[in-house]
């Protein structure tokens, strides 16, 4: 759990003294802990990212510069691979390779990750402008801080952070990543990339469904076969590197619970005449997918009050998909839109509507 200051300050009112510790007292009982990943960070192609490195560490020079600030600290995986154009697979799922970085007024990006995950085409691509040092390198380069202005955005940065900074005599700014808000406005080809993604994606669907199809009426599957059916259907797509997320895979009541996850105790049939729903996504070369589906697998008709419920959701969708809305509008506001049809008969769904795809 991240703790700030702000917490710590809650803790000092309570009468509480937080005191940290340098020996994680966690590794004396976690025996069998793995050790650190070292799955390679490669480059990710300026065919795919749409701008390079080099431009995106001076946008963030420039907005130091206004701030009057010298130097940011990045601590979230994502903003570093959206940085310095890297992705890596220390995390399932998530192509991230873990690191902290610190971006210096000029430009210049000092990168804590293990060097051995580094291959020499990666540190060529980084270029003379990043320096690649381990995580022991970090403390020191924080040290070296002193009398500068720091940013550091206390929702995703150790606490740490703050207080090595104020201890060697620099002046901690509070402040949001910098990267998060670039990084979120997408350019042309990353969001090229993302319709190809979805494109490549649904042969993969669309094969699924068919199998459904075939299958749903003899309630030959279950939540697991069919998961993996999905799966493997996926990897015979040009471009896939794995699942974005273990596919949401549940058959009748399971349907309705919110990110549902089948196990083996869990997994049940998928049973003729009934809902199935499906909410999975993939990581393409070029792109994120995450899309549901909901099927009712027959072979008979399905209930009226079903063919109801399905006909205001899909009204949900057609006023989502032709709306046009002026610049400013959040998604908050739209997301009434979709839910109008069913608010007009007392019913509603306990989620939100929307949510975005990465790159």
């Amino acid at each position: 759990m991240l703790i700030s200051e702000e917490v710590l300050a809650l803790f000092a009112d309570a009468g509480l003294d937080m005191v940290a510790v340098h020996v994680n007292p966690i590794d004396a009982v976690w025996a069998d802990r793995p050790p650190p990943p070292l799955t390679p960070a490669l480059p990710y192609q300026l065919e795919h990212a749409g701008r390079s490195a080099e431009e995106k560490r001076q946008q963030i020079a420039e907005l130091l510069r206004e701030a009057k600030q010298d130097a940011a600290v990045i601590s979230d995986p994502a903003s570093i691979a959206w940085l310095l154009n890297i992705r890596g697979g220390d995390v399932p799922f998530t192509p991230f390779a873990l690191g902290f970085a610190l971006v210096h007024v000029d430009g210049g990006t000092e990168l804590f990750m293990d060097p051995a995950k580094l291959p020499e085409a990666t540190c060529a691509w980084l270029g003379n402008a990043v320096s690649v040092a381990g995580r022991e390198a970090l403390a020191p380069a924080l040290v070296g801080l002193s009398t500068k202005r720091v940013r550091v955005d206390a929702a995703g940065t150790p606490v740490w952070f703050a207080q090595t900074l104020r201890k060697a005599g620099a002046v901690v700014m509070a402040g949001r990543d910098p990267c998060l808000l670039p990084k979120a406005c997408k350019n042309e080809i990353e969001q090229q990339g993302a319709r190809d993604a979805h494109q490549r994606d649904a042969v993969a669907i669309c094969r699924f469904l068919h199998f459904l199809a075939e299958t749903g009426p003899r309630g030959t599957e279950t939540e697991m076969s069919a998961a993996a059916k999905l799966l493997a259907l996926r990897e015979q797509v040009t471009g896939f590197r794995g699942e974005s997320f273990p596919a949401i895979s549940g058959a009748g009541e399971h349907g309705a619970i919110i990110h549902y996850r089948v196990t083996e105790d869990s997994d049940r049939p998928i049973k003729p005449n009934e809902v199935y729903l499906t909410d999975s996504g993939g990581q393409y070369f070029n792109g994120t997918t995450d899309i549901t589906r909901t099927v009712w697998t027959g072979p008979g008709d399905p209930p009226q009050v079903l063919r109801e419920h399905f006909t205001l959701v899909m009204k949900g969708h057609i006023a989502i998909a032709t709306l046009v809305f002026p610049r400013g509008v959040g998604g908050a506001h739209l997301d009434a839109f979709a839910r109008r049809a069913l608010w007009q008969v007392g019913l509603d769904y306990d989620h939100g509507t929307g949510h975005g795809v990465g790159n």
